[in-house]
């Protein structure tokens, strides 16, 4: 049998809730205001439970709309090409592509700052507007590195055919597919071309021991240190960071 005490926190567990919703007073759950130009603005709660909702999505619109993927991707096939299995590190390279890509991303973001943010700080604009300005924004970053042909692809795939009059039309669930596309052919194409150099020092190494009879012993141990003192040499990281920033359409 159970004891007296636990069924004395069992009947306050299904009463004291009720008794203390019946003590607060009313309050209401959505609150919206109709404004002077036709539209509306949401009470401050429903702004709040907004916000914080896509604070969840910030990990995915870093990755999907910014320059985030191309760097990452170009690093990653860099570190690839030379060799180096765990150099950099995987923290420094997503460090360095997260401030490299905010170095990118800074004129668009002084934009949203001072065409969406603060007008609306200033209670120029609404939430809603706001936000429209900020995407618009964004939407013409991402169509500037987009291809056309990418963006018209996906059109067609949404069955959504001489809908748009322009490109700036196309909304962002079209739009955002079509730029992650373009990115990734863009850092394969970059990646492609950093691989070359690299592919001709492990066929000369190669060459050569297989020439000096020197079967068992492998290319990488020899060609890894010319890799990095050709890299060193030509200044290969400002080279890569400069080819990135200036790859970027603004």
């Amino acid at each position: 049998m159970s004891r007296p005490w636990q069924k004395l926190i069992l009947l306050l567990t299904l009463i004291l809730p009720s008794f203390i919703w019946a003590q607060m007073p009313n309050l209401p759950v959505i609150v919206y205001t109709p404004t002077v130009e036709g539209g509306g603005e949401y009470g401050v709660n429903i702004q709040v439970l907004a916000i914080m909702t896509a604070l969840t999505f910030i990990p995915a619109l870093l990755l999907m709309t910014t320059a985030f993927t191309r760097i990452i991707v170009v690093m990653a096939i860099l570190r690839q090409a030379m060799g180096l299995q765990q150099t950099p590190s995987n923290q420094i390279i997503v460090g360095l592509s997260l401030f490299l890509t905010f170095f990118i991303m800074s004129p668009m973001l002084n934009s949203i700052n001072e065409d969406a943010l603060q007008p609306f700080l200033t209670e120029e604009y609404t939430s809603l507007q706001a936000l429209d300005v900020a995407s618009g924004h964004m939407k013409a970053f991402m169509l500037a590195q987009t291809r056309e042909n990418d963006l018209a692809m996906f059109i067609r795939i949404a069955d959504q055919e001489g809908v748009f009059a322009q490109p700036e039309d196309v909304p962002l669930n079209i739009l955002i597919p079509a730029f992650i596309t373009s990115e990734l052919k863009t850092a394969f194409q970059i990646g492609f071309m950093l691989f070359i150099p690299f592919l001709i020092i492990d066929l000369v190494v190669a060459s050569v021991l297989m020439a000096m009879g020197m079967m068992m012993l492998s290319p990488l141990i020899i060609s890894l240190p010319f890799k990095i003192m050709m890299f060193v040499l030509v200044d290969g990281w400002a080279m890569i960071m400069g080819s990135l920033a200036s790859s970027f359409v603004t």
